[in-house]
């Protein structure tokens, strides 16, 4: 009889032991799963719309990720593809690898469309950067000698671009008409022979040294410490073709979280951070 209780109360003891156990992994679970927020991280995943936009460095990224906080209050989570050349941010667009890019101006787009029969297409112009000529080895434009060697982009829109610049500061005269689509032939006039050497636009800054006057953008400017308002020679006048553009396709412009993006891109913040931080910048909106 004795040996008979003993039995039971061994097996009794077992079960409880048993149950005891598998009460335990459920209320660390649970426990993990309050304490980790994870439950919470999934739901919040669900409900944000992931945004992918290509982009190249300061000032184009950093107006991101000065609107991706702000972007999380309209269900939007902003995926930054930062790039390293010119050329990866519209084939991944194209390509539809990204949703969206933000580092353009629109005939920059419009010959890459022509080229690679893309159809990139602007959604919202966020600001305009002043081109500008520097050297380090002259203090004024009127300085420069006969056959000076000018640094210019190689690419047909920021060749037009540097073009309108010298023109507008009485370097060079252009055919009638050309405009944004200028090239090295439409030059009408040029009193000084100007000679001019086409590199690539990211490489365009380490010709400071070579060239007597190179023509660029803030973005490869401000590295090497330089600002069109203070260091430049000339200075572009206001041209609003060639204002940085977030760019998206055709096929999915009209997209709700891309039209929320381009609306945070015109907001107060990016205003305030564009007249404060970088001052060779100016709003397009």
């Amino acid at each position: 009889m004795k040996k008979t209780m003993l039995l039971i109360l061994t097996a009794v003891f077992l079960v409880l032991a048993g149950c005891g156990q598998g009460a335990t992994p459920s209320s660390n679970q649970a426990a993990n799963t309050n304490d980790s927020g994870a439950t919470t991280e999934n739901t919040d995943n669900k409900e944000l719309t992931t945004l992918k936009v290509a982009s190249l460095p300061a000032p184009m990224d950093a107006i991101l990720l000065l609107v991706k906080p702000l972007l999380v209050e309209d269900g939007i989570n902003l995926d930054i593809v930062e790039m390293s050349d010119n050329i990866q941010p519209n084939d991944a667009l194209a390509n539809k690898e990204v949703d969206a890019n933000f580092f353009q101006h629109v005939p920059y787009a419009e010959a890459y469309n022509e080229a690679k029969g893309a159809n990139i297409v602007p959604v919202q112009p966020v600001y305009n950067a002043l081109y500008a000529g520097y050297s380090k080895k002259y203090k004024s434009i009127d300085e420069l000698p006969n056959k000076a060697i000018i640094a210019i982009p190689n690419d047909p829109p920021n060749i037009a671009h540097s073009l309108l610049l010298l023109e507008q500061n009485d370097m060079i005269e252009l055919k009638e008409g050309v405009g944004i689509k200028a090239t090295l032939q439409d030059i009408t006039s040029n009193p000084k022979d100007f000679q001019f050497k086409e590199v690539d636009l990211l490489t365009l800054n380490r010709m400071m040294d070579d060239a007597d006057l190179v023509t660029m953008y803030p973005a490869y400017a401000k590295p090497l410490g330089l600002s069109a308002k203070k260091d430049a020679l000339i200075v572009e006048k206001d041209m609003q073709a060639f204002a940085i553009t977030l760019m998206a396709r055709e096929d999915n412009k009209n997209d709700p979280a891309i039209l929320k993006l381009a609306e945070r891109m015109r907001g107060p913040e990016v205003e305030k951070f564009l007249k404060e931080e970088y001052t060779d910048t100016y709003p397009a909106f």
